[in-house]
């Protein structure tokens, strides 16, 4: 088994590590004053001046097929960048970007909808939690009634990222309730000039959801995204499209902050001695340094599978638990070893403390990535010891 990285793999990682060093890191100051103001961390115009700068040498539409002008990197490689990016807090992603649904609109859908995301023209939301169905997805209630050929929503949806900013969204509702999510749920492309309003919900990181209301919102048969009635297959090909790549970015963040807590231990001293010495800091660090390994290989296998055109659910869904996990613990310790000083907001600690939290609450609670692992094997579906194929 050969572990090691191509030299092209290497050399992308690399300049990824280097522009996250030279042109966000210098930004940490500033993001969080601005944070702690109840700004964003970036402005829009701050944010696409990085997305360019990085353009220019290469790195727009990561994940985009080349055919719409994207570098198409492979799973294993995106799991890579993400990690990058995650050591810093700094809000960045490329530019050049849809979510995978989207593709599979037509021509005309494309040219309005997914072209425009792409380039950074039109920023768009996938909408399909509600107050009532968090991981429940079948359990939605919006609806959509046929009015001649034309479809009138109802309903709410929360916690959507990005729906403050969005300027259309993929909203998720019943439209044939006799066949409930199989068959009775479709995806309508709904632009924000249609009529549904987003409200901030305050949180208790950085992260600024948004609740969407859609009050006879009227949209025309030609804004169904890929087929009526097949709306909650394209809902779970968008939340399976890279669970893998929440913990992969927490990887960055636990190396840099294992890294933090090191160099404090060789620094501070109490009682005439480097808390370095102490056996409580010296299992603290080292229980951190196993997991975050533990981590990396758990990502980069589920990641590994995406690439080989394997099932790769099981493995996405025991990276994400073990990252939402262990990622809040390693921070958790590294606060610890910190003291007071840990606890501060003159130390970026706490403000990965709150991030990191997220992490087993979204895109599939711990409690459902424990449900799907365990009804895999109790089922059948995946043996002990196969999850390597």
């Amino acid at each position: 088994m050969d572990f090691s990285l191509s030299t092209e793999e290497r050399e992308v990682r690399d300049w990824v590590r280097t522009f996250v060093q030279r042109e966000l890191i210098p930004l940490e100051q500033e993001v969080l004053r601005r944070e702690r103001a109840h700004q964003p961390g970036l402005t829009g115009e701050e944010l696409k001046a990085l997305q360019l700068k990085a353009k220019e040498s290469g790195f727009w539409g990561v994940f985009t097929p080349e055919e719409y002008g994207g570098m198409g990197l492979s799973a294993v490689m995106a799991a890579l960048l993400e990690a990058e990016l995650g050591r810093t807090f700094v809000p960045f992603r490329f530019g050049g970007a849809a979510d995978n649904i989207l593709f599979h609109a037509n021509e005309e859908q494309k040219q309005t909808y997914l072209l425009p995301t792409i380039s950074g023209e039109r920023k768009s939301c996938f909408a399909i939690t509600e107050p009532g169905a968090g991981s429940d997805a079948k359990a939605i209630r919006t609806t959509a009634r046929k009015d001649g050929t034309d479809w009138i929503i109802n309903g709410e949806k929360t916690f959507i990222t990005g729906g403050n900013e969005a300027d259309f969204t993929m909203v998720f509702a019943i439209t044939d309730p006799e066949k409930g999510a199989n068959g009775g749920v479709t995806c309508f492309l709904v632009d924000r000039e249609a009529g549904w309003k987003s409200e901030y919900i305050d949180t208790m990181g950085e992260w600024g959801p948004a609740s969407l209301i859609f009050q006879d919102v009227r949209v025309p048969e030609t804004q169904i995204l890929g087929e009526e009635g097949r709306g909650f297959e394209l809902a779970m090909q968008w939340i399976g499209q890279g669970r893998y790549l929440l913990p992969a970015r927490a990887i960055g963040s636990c190396e840099r902050l294992i890294s933090m807590a090191i160099e404090h231990a060789n620094t501070r001293e109490t009682f005439g001695q480097k808390i370095a010495e102490r056996q409580a800091i010296q299992w603290m660090i080292a229980d951190s340094g196993v997991e975050l390994e533990a981590l990396r290989w758990l990502v980069l296998n589920a990641a590994w599978q995406v690439d080989q055109g394997i099932d790769s659910r099981h493995a996405q869904s025991m990276a994400k638990l073990y990252g939402g996990q262990k990622a809040n613990e390693i921070v958790d310790r590294v606060l610890q070893i910190h003291g007071g000083m840990g606890y501060t907001r003159e130390l970026p600690i706490e403000r990965w403390y709150r991030e990191l939290r997220l992490l087993r609450i979204y895109e599939g609670t711990d409690e459902i990535q424990r449900r799907t692992i365990a009804r895999n094997l109790l089922k059948g579906h995946v043996k002990v010891g196969g999850v390597l194929g």
